[in-house]
């Protein structure tokens, strides 16, 4: 499946904060006491796959509004693709509604995280802006037999900045999906961003990011400009 069936097909993009455990031990903080969600808007999405032969001309492109005018952080992840409708499952269950995976940026407007954060206030803007969730093609569950051991990592400008394995994930995949269940339910194709790894940061126009899953499963390479 490629990243466009996406653009036709989710609707829902639910991401999942603060969920690696090298962030707390880096941040000093107390494990959450449940997975912190929020929602990104389907028009966020941006096929992340290169569109021919030359790199320098096919790059996608994220491309950052005029009206943010603060830090946009990278956030490579793991998406998990539900593959049938679920509601209210339970983590022994929840593995068998997923159809399959892909690999995924979460591109942020931290000043609008940061701000938003002490007051108790969405992250909507922050999160939610056009072209600020690429997302590689389909990988089918026989590609990632072990979802729970694979390898995130994330270069800017050929500088390796994240580096970490889904085994580290505060809430694993499955407690994910049973946990968000509860709330709502999940359709075919919804996607769900499992969290970064620690070393996310700022980038800027004419930046590149690539990034990739375990050792040469996928990699997605997305370069940054001012709209």
């Amino acid at each position: 499946m490629s990243p466009s069936k996406f653009f036709h097909s989710t609707r829902k993009i639910i991401g999942a904060g603060v969920n690696y455990k090298e962030i707390l031990r880096l941040t000093n903080a107390p494990k959450p006491a449940a997975p912190v969600i929020f929602f990104k808007p389907i028009s966020s999405l941006l096929d992340g796959q290169d569109k021919g032969e030359d790199p320098s001309s096919a790059i996608p492109t994220i491309r950052v509004p005029r009206v943010f005018d603060g830090v946009i952080n990278f956030e490579a992840e793991l998406g998990v693709i539900i593959g049938s409708r679920c509601s209210n499952v339970s983590p022994e269950q929840a593995m068998a509604y997923v159809g399959g995976y892909c690999l995924a940026l979460d591109m942020t407007g931290m000043d609008f995280i940061m701000e938003a954060r002490p007051k108790g206030l969405p992250w909507c803007l922050g999160k939610g802006f056009d072209t600020s969730t690429p997302v590689s093609g389909f990988i089918t569950s026989a590609q990632l037999p072990n979802p729970d051991n694979v390898r995130v990592w994330c270069d800017v400008n050929g500088v390796r900045k994240q580096d970490d394995s889904t085994c580290n994930l505060i809430f694993p995949i499955a407690e994910l999906i049973a946990y968000v269940s509860r709330y709502m339910t999940l359709e075919p194709n919804d996607l769900l961003l499992t969290g970064t790894p620690a070393g996310g940061g700022p980038v800027r126009h004419g930046d590149v990011i690539e990034c990739g899953l375990g050792e040469g499963l996928v990699t997605m390479r997305c370069a940054v400009a001012d709209e």
